[in-house]
């Protein structure tokens, strides 16, 4: 009700349905469910038509290549086709089943993999036969183009972890770039997705290239020249990238977990968070009395009124509810002649401020320290 669905138990039109893949609890309820509302929309395609679908996994194959599993909505898909998904475009050499079974053509509903195309489109994107391979090769630079503008230019940056840890000090970081290949182009989208989520508007995770297969030799030059350490899912590099990587000084690193990798990037993210100021008020005392010390500057006579105020620690000056001094710095504590660590409420003392001459009496001196946080995400 919250989000105005209204199911079915409750005098709504949205089946509820309680499934488990866990525990195989519910799936042939759910399969009924589908087959039934499909039913009642009494859903039709023409299937003399152009084809065109929906891309639902990528993959690539050592043996066959990129393979695309998609799911005709409308048309029919035939062997030879021309395909354009995403920003891949390719001949189809071969329409498989579920039961790796070779295929002529496949119809609206039907799902299928198809091998021809020249890499790994997203989950989702939508996929259409054209005319030609021109105007395949048109639709997928224009894709492309677009795609680049909107991530815009690589940063230039060390390729290790430990290189973005070394460079924090210059305050200038606030993107980690990274390049994600995985065993299936949906493992990719659920990082790419999970990495988006932990961004702010101080650090965030920067994607220079995802995609599905093993980690090549290009990969590792991107790599080298955009400052990104490469993250594998389910996949190793090829010798040769390994061997590129260890002379060039790429981070490589695996996961067979994604919570994993999740956990390793928001740990560098935090990193890169700039600490949080943390303060402790110790104490306050009034100046009672000013003194003009020859060589020394002016002195003020207080009395700690409570707490304790500390040599060394950071104090702030008011006077009449105004801040006069907002970060100073207590430089000499006196009771009497000696000097001491700190003096607590009741006693009085002579206080010096490091770099701050406009003491006057009746000004309120409060004492505080600050402590440097690290912040996580």
């Amino acid at each position: 009700l919250q989000h105005e669905i209204v199911v079915e138990s409750l005098g709504g039109e949205t089946q509820a349905i309680e499934v488990s893949a866990l525990q195989k609890l519910g799936l042939d309820d759910l399969i009924e469910g589908i087959l039934l509302q499909a039913e009642v929309m009494d859903l039709k395609a023409n299937p003399d038509r152009i084809a065109d679908g929906t891309v639902i996994e990528a993959k690539l194959d050592r043996g066959r290549g990129a393979v695309s599993t998609v799911l005709v909505k409308r048309g029919t898909l035939k062997r030879g086709d021309i395909v354009v998904a995403g920003s891949n475009f390719g001949r189809v050499r071969a329409l498989l089943n579920e039961r790796d079974e070779q295929l002529d053509s496949a119809g609206p509903s039907v799902p299928v993999e198809i091998l021809g195309l020249d890499g790994t489109p997203s989950p989702g994107e939508p996929f259409a036969v054209v005319e030609n391979e021109a105007r395949a090769r048109e639709l997928t630079e224009y894709r492309t183009r677009v795609k680049r503008e909107k991530a815009g230019s690589p940063v230039s940056a060390g390729v290790t972890m430990a290189d973005f840890m070394a460079k924090l000090q210059d305050k200038k970081i606030s993107e980690l770039p990274v390049i994600i290949k995985a065993d299936v182009q949906g493992s990719a989208e659920a990082i790419v997705g999970s990495l988006a989520a932990l961004g702010t508007d101080e650090v965030r995770a920067r994607i220079i290239l995802q995609g599905a297969g093993a980690i090549s030799e290009s990969d590792v030059m991107l790599a080298k020249g955009s400052g990104s350490p490469i993250l594998g899912f389910n996949v190793r590099a090829s010798k040769q990238a390994q061997a590129l990587a260890e002379r060039e000084g790429v981070e490589i690193r695996y996961y067979a977990i994604i919570y994993d990798l999740i956990d390793d990037i928001k740990g560098v993210l935090s990193g890169m968070l700039a600490p949080e100021q943390r303060e402790t008020f110790l104490g306050n005392a009034r100046v009672l009395q000013v003194f003009d010390i020859t060589k020394v500057g002016r002195v003020a006579g207080c009395r700690v009124t409570d707490g304790v105020v500390r040599r060394g620690a950071r104090v702030r000056i008011i006077r009449d509810d105004i801040v006069v001094l907002e970060l100073g710095t207590l430089k000499t504590l006196k009771r009497f002649k000696d000097e001491v660590v700190e003096v607590t409420a009741g006693q009085e003392c002579g206080m010096f401020f490091e770099g701050f001459q406009d003491i006057k009496e009746g000004d309120v001196i409060e004492c505080f320290s600050l402590e440097e946080v690290k912040r996580s995400l």
